[in-house]
């Protein structure tokens, strides 16, 4: 009796906690609110089997109990219970199915009006592209990927020319617009979960998957990789922004098309050099920093980093916190640059600067007056921190801290190594990394959070100092394959 009253009490816990949990679905946000109804189905279905076994048992445990002279009767089989348990049985399963194929057909078959967006799924980042004026996707092809062309566009498709990239992890939709995802990987199984869709699909290598949706709801939603993608896959994250048609058309006219994207490597230096003249008085006319100015040295610099941060510093990503001093100072500069092309010419030039002060290797000229020096902290122990370094830097930065471009991961030699220290420590702070849209400073946030004080930062950047000697180029395409 004790028994079947403890197995009563457990089924009306498990039945109450159901409806008074807090742990439910998220708000939806698109038109799947069959989903919803056929997830509640099943938890109707499964759920009503579960208090129906459970009671069954607690009511056989009370009426076949022992008793004094009471025995066991041996029933082989019953046709009878046999045919309620096979039709009850039957019932159950269809209702499980039978919505849910419905549904299914309905996933698999896009409406004619949806926009076809490519989502490219790398470890441990997101990619996207979008059709331009043309309304049409050009061809791609893996023998086209390198580090000029990421998303293998096919150069030769004047399709393709006009197709809208966006290198950055985070992804604007129109409101009200039905969208059909197509899903490519370059890598691994990785998997498009946008929970408030309640749709998601796996990226398969050499194929191409895909998903519609049409959100509903303006807002900013994460986009997970709900398939275990390697060591990176926890800081695979990405961003949904769903917009009013007036947000959306200012988001896409600030992004390049393909064309964009290629005239760039064919930039104008000169116009990147008039434009590098407001950069020179902080960064140096040769790009070698100047530390008393908290400007770092450009030179050697990662370029698509650059180009990133640029951006963030014009769209408030970066350089907006009220503790961010020097990036406060730095985001109405990167204000002057009207707009992509002018991002694009002001970095190569800076590609082309030495980094050497102008006044090297003259000692007449007065040091004091001159773009302050900087000698290694002699307080960073590195043998301290390369254990640290290999097993959560490296994965991104690479073994000697070259960059990993298949994850937009920069450089790390070359650079000041106070500028690498202050980043660090504002990472860990949450003065830099904190904004909804700097999905890679999400990232940084956590690493960061891994050196708990200031000295262990001075150990993990003196480390970093040692790599400069094991200098290896970046990781390419090639290297990757």
């Amino acid at each position: 009796m004790f028994a079947a009253i403890i197995l009563l009490v457990l089924v009306l816990g498990t039945v109450v906690f159901h409806y008074l949990s807090p742990w439910y679905f998220t708000p939806i946000a698109s038109n799947w609110a069959k989903m919803d109804d056929t997830v509640t189905l099943t938890f109707v279905v499964t759920g009503l089997g579960f208090v129906l076994v459970n009671a069954f048992i607690a009511y056989c445990i009370i009426k076949f109990r022992n008793k004094e002279g009471r025995r066991a009767k041996y029933e082989p089989e019953s046709i009878k219970l046999e045919t309620w348990l096979t039709g009850l049985t039957t019932v159950g399963v269809a209702a499980l199915l039978a919505p849910g194929l419905v549904i299914w057909g309905e996933v698999v078959t896009p409406p004619d009006d949806a926009v076809e967006i490519e989502v490219l799924a790398r470890q441990w980042n997101w990619s996207y592209r979008l059709p331009g004026e043309d309304g049409q996707l050009g061809a791609v092809a893996v023998s086209h990927t390198s580090e000029d062309n990421p998303l293998g566009i096919d150069p030769s498709d004047p399709f393709g020319q006009d197709d809208i990239i966006v290198y950055d992890p985070v992804l604007h939709l129109q409101l009200g617009q039905p969208v059909t995802f197509l899903l490519r990987s370059t890598d691994v199984l990785h998997n498009f979960t946008v929970p408030q869709f309640r749709v998601k699909m796996d990226f398969v290598p050499g194929q191409v998957s895909y998903i519609w949706a049409e959100p509903e709801v303006e807002g900013s939603y994460d986009l997970l990789c709900e398939e275990l993608c390697g060591v990176g896959h926890y800081a695979m994250r990405g961003r949904v922004v769903v917009d009013n048609d007036a947000q959306y058309a200012a988001w896409i006219a600030d992004q390049p098309t393909f064309a964009d994207t290629q005239a760039g490597l064919n930039t104008d230096l000169v116009a990147g050099q008039a434009s590098y003249a407001v950069c020179s008085s902080c960064h140096g006319a040769n790009a070698e920093g100047n530390k008393a100015m908290h400007a770092p040295r450009l030179a050697g610099m990662d370029a698509e980093y650059m180009k990133r941060q640029l951006r963030h510093f014009k769209r408030g990503v970066r350089g907006a916190h009220q503790d961010d001093t020097w990036g406060r100072t730095m985001a109405p500069m990167a204000m002057m640059l009207a707009d992509g092309s002018a991002i694009n010419n002001v970095v190569a030039y800076i590609d082309t600067l030495s980094g050497q002060s102008e006044f090297d290797g003259d000692a007449s000229y007065n040091l004091s007056a001159a773009v302050e020096r900087y000698a290694p902290s002699a307080s960073g122990d590195p043998n301290k921190s390369a254990a640290l370094y290999q097993s959560t830097c490296a994965m991104c930065h690479g073994a000697s801290g070259e960059g990993v471009w298949t994850v937009n991961a920069p450089n790390l030699t070359g650079l000041d190594d106070w500028y690498l220290a202050s980043q660090i420590k504002n990472f860990r702070d949450g003065v830099r990394g904190r904004h909804s849209d700097d999905l890679y400073g999400l990232q940084m946030g956590l690493v960061s959070n891994t050196m708990t004080d200031d000295q262990s930062i001075e150990d993990m950047v003196a480390y970093i100092m040692t790599l400069e000697s094991n200098k290896e180029e970046p990781v390419t395409l090639a290297q990757q394959r």
